[in-house]
């Protein structure tokens, strides 16, 4: 279908991530018809609200400079800039360094058991930091734009690390850890990944950041990771931290098993 529920809708638009790497290996036209058709036409919408929620950001927004990789329309970049402005004005929080999971929880619309606090769910968070590094790795180093991202990466990657658990791991709600505590794995690898994906390239001090990464890799690869190769304490969908919704060893999802691989693969890279 069409529209902002359908091929507009970033959770529907993540394939075509997939199609541009395919397209890169062989250049067969019919790879990226479909990619182009939606993108271009919705860079040339006047509708900046796209993405009004935490996951799109990982979902949709690097669509925009993983194209421009091919095509070199600046609008793609123009639009992605736009749309992640509105987005971060909604989202971001100055204060905490952390992206709400959308505009419901924004406070004092939700409040934790911790002194009426700020809720902020770790993979919502998670999904962010790894969208902009996806972001940050195709946008071109003269982009005006790319100071912005490169900026609230390293917001994001302090305010995450800030609230780390002491076993290396983020609890499902990141300054609250009564409102659902215990293991979790999908947000966790998220920040890892999206952590050392930052020292990797230079963009983040390896020297500050080895503690994080330390602790959280001794979590994903002792905790998480489970005896017969299956990634546990991954939390169900949801789009909140719901104490509500059972996480143990045998809680596993796709998004958590992947979001694991992309910290596992950096982490050969760091320690290297």
């Amino acid at each position: 279908g069409e529209g902002m529920d359908f091929v507009l809708f970033a959770d529907w638009q993540i394939c075509f991530q997939v199609y541009i790497d395919l397209y890169k290996l062989e250049h067969r036209a019919e790879r990226l018809e479909r990619t182009l058709e939606v993108m271009c036409y919705q860079a040339a919408t006047p509708e900046k609200d796209y993405w009004w929620w935490a996951d799109a950001l990982y979902m949709g927004m690097p669509i925009f400079t993983k194209l421009y990789t091919v095509t070199h329309d600046p609008k793609l970049l123009d639009k992605q800039y736009e749309c992640f402005r509105w987005t971060d004005s909604l989202l971001f929080d100055t204060q905490e360094q952390l992206y709400y999971r959308d505009g419901k929880y924004v406070y004092p619309k939700v409040k934790t058991a911790c002194n009426d606090g700020k809720s902020f769910w770790a993979r919502g968070a998670g999904w962010v930091i790894a969208g902009l590094a996806k972001v940050i790795q195709d946008i071109p180093q003269d982009c005006e734009y790319r100071d912005f991202y490169i900026d609230r990466f390293k917001k994001l990657a302090e305010g995450a690390a800030r609230c780390q658990q002491p076993e290396g791991y983020w609890t499902r709600s990141m300054l609250c850890p009564d409102d659902a505590p215990g293991y979790e794995t999908s947000g966790t690898a998220f920040f890892t990944y999206g952590i050392l994906w930052g020292v990797n390239n230079g963009i983040l001090s390896a020297k500050q950041y080895k503690p994080t990464i330390d602790k959280a890799w001794e979590y994903l690869s002792k905790i998480a990771l489970q005896p017969d190769g299956s990634i546990g304490y991954v939390q169900p969908i949801g789009e909140k931290p719901d104490p509500t919704r059972t996480v143990n060893a045998q809680s596993q999802a796709p998004f958590g098993t992947g979001a694991w691989l992309l910290a596992a693969c950096e982490y050969s890279k760091y320690i290297k």
